[in-house]
Formats: structure tokens, sequence, C-alpha cells
């Protein structure tokens, strides 16, 4: 399977099978990449609608070129890139500033992939900070790890499977806190003014919960 940036010669193949009525997928497969690395040239480059085959090759050309000069500056982004806006939504949201800028420099990669050592040169940090936001990523189901049996190293891949996975793990997170209210709930008295509180919110929370994965099981089909 063909490895590293688009040709333009492919953008206009993505551009003939959009024409065509192809879903992502097939592209992928009639161009031997992974199905993300279609749908994210797709989406970053107008959509199904809008896309060119010879502004995205030139577009992407110009952000490789802007990504060289922000990541030679200091650890912390100080500009307002989409780069930036990205990574600052990501730290309000509660992750970590490391977990967030090694998630983002993975989604805005061409093919979703780093190595640990890439990561390092890119962020201008230390192995073990990469080390440890990646742990976190691959815990989270934001990030998948693979080998490379040739090199014995490990390569760092963000697709569009992990949207699903991180909201499964996430939900089933917070399916487990639901069922612990409830029981406490139980424990205390389920008339009681503590067990009444925690049985509703134990509650709330399961039926929220499961309206959740059944819409992510409904639509995790676009993703593929």
């Amino acid at each position: 399977m063909p490895g590293g940036r688009l040709t333009q010669q492919e953008r206009q193949r993505i551009a003939a099978g959009l024409a065509d009525g192809l879903a992502y997928a097939e592209i992928a497969r009639r161009l031997e990449r992974p199905t993300s690395t279609i749908s994210r040239e797709v989406t970053r480059n107008g959509g199904p609608g809008g896309y060119r085959p010879q502004l995205a090759h030139k577009a992407t050309a110009q952000r490789a070129r802007r990504g060289t000069t922000a990541h030679s500056h200091a650890d912390r982004p100080s500009g307002g890139t989409a780069e930036d806006r990205i990574i600052e939504l990501a730290v309000r949201s509660g992750m970590p500033r490391m977990m967030a800028r090694v998630h983002v420099d993975l989604l805005l990669s061409e093919d979703g992939r780093r190595t640990a050592a890439e990561l390092v040169r890119r962020l201008k940090v230390s192995p073990a900070s990469v080390s440890v936001a990646v742990n976190s990523l691959v815990q989270y189901g934001y990030v998948r790890r693979e080998r490379d049996p040739r090199r014995r190293r490990d390569i760092y891949v963000v697709d569009d499977e992990a949207w699903y996975h991180s909201m499964a793990i996430s939900a089933q997170q917070t399916l487990e806190s639901a069922q612990a209210a409830m029981a406490a709930a139980e424990t205390l008295g389920p008339d009681s003014p503590v067990g009444q509180r925690l049985l509703r919110a134990g509650t709330f929370l399961e039926r929220v919960i499961e309206d959740l994965k059944e819409s992510a099981d409904r639509w995790r089909t676009l993703l593929m």
C-alpha cells in the first residue's frame, strides 16, 4: 500500500471518483489508500461537491510550508492558525495540552500516521512527553498503535474509525458512572433525598448514553 502524500494524479482520480458518485471507501480501494486519507483530503478541500484536484494540491503544499514554519517556534503555539485554534478548543474541553498537540498533529498529517520520532521532531518536545501523550490517546480511543515489523517501531494512526471508538469508550465510562450512582441510590435507600437525587442522575445519564450509542452505531457507516 503506498504511503506519503497524495500525488496530483491521485487527486485527479479522487475528483473523477467523486464525479462518478463513488464512496470514499471505493476510491480508497482503487488508490490503495486508507479510507481516512480520502475522506480527510476531500473534507479539507471543499467537500464532495467542491473538490478541485489542482486547488487541493496547491493548498496542501501551502499547509505543509506553514506547518514547517509553525513547528520551528516555541513549544506552546502563540499564533492564530487553524491548528492553534483546534488545540485551544481541545484544551478547553479538558484535554491536556501536550495530548492535544499530538492529536492535532496526527489529525492534520497527510495520511494520519506518525512515528514517535516524527512527533518529537515536529513538536520539538522530549520523547517522554510524546510517550505519555500517545499512551493517553490510545487509551481513550483517539489513536491506534500499529507495529512496523521491518524497523521494529510503533506507528501512531488516527483514522475516521477513531471517532467512533473514542465515543464508545467515553460512553462506556459514563454508563459505568450512571450505574454506580443507581447502585449507591439503592444502598442509601431510593426513598431518601440523597437516594432520589442519585437515582434521577443515574437514570438520566443511562438513557442519554443509550441514545448516544444507538446514534453512533446508526451513523457509523458515514466514517467508512
